[in-house]
């Protein structure tokens, strides 16, 4: 895919106040740990991540995505009027009908003939979100267009642990299919996008590709009802790095880049090996990536964006960079996309 009057006007974000580290989760975890002679310090020499943040207990996830979205349209000082689509693509969402984005657009204040739905696909959702408001702008059916979306993993992490606690007929091959899930934060973040007339800011979408391996569709399993989540974390890892593989050389074809041109690299947040052997597949130095892993967590669909703004915040774009997009969920599915960067408009803050 490619893209000729498409611009990726600003980043919000949200991200929660309250800290809660790796130590401890493995303080909670000692009967099991003590059951199955686990050492402490495990999770995070496995991962890599030291903290992660949660949202208040019993916050919104609606209530999230509209700060984040609020915070979007204000750094990109474009007119609510000229708003078409509002996409919310996170697998979090307040209602399974009608649509999160049904609220979102109304506290937003957006027009009335908005394109409003929710999109969900794993850790994905933004990143899809992104491409169908850019078809919409390419086509001219629209002019801009709002990405959005907040996961909230309390609930994943702090029942995770109840079950591990309470099962004991756990071994410790078994424990390995809930390491993923301990992995798992909380933040909200959105993504203005607007037509090259309309922009102020001329940071160009390139272009890029998508692929998948829905064979391995297994790997990675979470039940809304239970909110469990089963993950072969080894085997995702090694599925995942090729899935990678194989979309990056569509990527390079698509955008006309190639390795060497990619000035800064933001990829999903899921753990340090995985981050090394993902760089080494694609031939990509570390040096350009900028990583939330460490203190943020897994953050599903709001891992890249998240990292993405607070990578240009902390580590301004040079006019003209070339950045580079790098997606991988469970599923198996990847979206890579790039940027052609002049200028940063970001706005961010912690829930209130």
């Amino acid at each position: 895919m490619q893209y000729q009057r498409v611009c990726l006007e600003s980043i919000g974000y949200t991200l929660p106040a309250e800290v809660v580290t790796t130590a401890e989760l493995e303080r909670r975890l000692a009967p099991v740990y003590e059951r199955l002679k686990l050492p402490e310090g495990r999770l995070e020499l496995m991962t890599g991540i030291r903290e992660r943040r949660f949202f208040a207990p019993g916050a919104r996830v609606g209530d999230m995505s509209i700060a984040s979205a609020r915070r979007a349209i204000e750094a990109s000082g474009i007119d609510r009027q000229h708003f078409g689509a509002l996409v919310h693509g996170s697998v979090c969402r307040d209602f399974l009908e009608p649509a999160t984005a049904c609220r979102v657009h109304h506290e937003l204040g957006l027009p009335d003939d908005c394109v409003v739905y929710d999109l969900s696909n794993a850790c994905l959702g933004l990143l899809n979100g992104i491409i169908q408001v850019a078809n919409m702008i390419e086509l001219g059916q629209i002019r801009a267009g709002v990405v959005v979306g907040t996961e909230s993993g309390r609930n994943l992490v702090e029942g995770t642990i109840d079950q591990l606690n309470q099962d004991m007929s756990l071994s410790r091959k078994g424990i390995k299919l809930a390491v993923a899930s301990l992995t798992i934060g909380s933040a909200s973040a959105a993504f203005v996008l607007a037509d090259a007339d309309l922009s102020r800011t001329s940071n160009r979408l390139l272009g890029g590709a998508v692929y998948s391996r829905t064979g391995h569709h297994g790997l990675c399993q979470s039940d809304g009802l239970s909110e469990s989540m089963q993950t072969d974390s080894e085997a995702l890892l090694h599925e995942g790095i090729a899935t990678g593989r194989a979309t990056f050389d569509g990527f390079l074809s698509e955008t006309g880049l190639s390795p060497g041109e990619i000035d800064r690299t933001f990829c999903h947040q899921v753990g340090v090996a995985h981050r090394k052997l993902l760089f080494d597949a694609l031939g990509l130095a570390p040096e350009i990536d900028f990583a939330t892993l460490e203190t943020l967590g897994n953050t599903g669909s709001a891992a890249l964006p998240v990292t993405m703004a607070r990578g240009l915040e902390e580590r301004p774009a040079s006019k003209g960079d070339r950045l580079a997009l790098l997606g991988i969920g469970s599923g198996i599915n990847c979206v890579m996309l790039a940027c052609d960067w002049q200028e940063s408009r970001i706005l961010g803050g912690l829930e209130t």
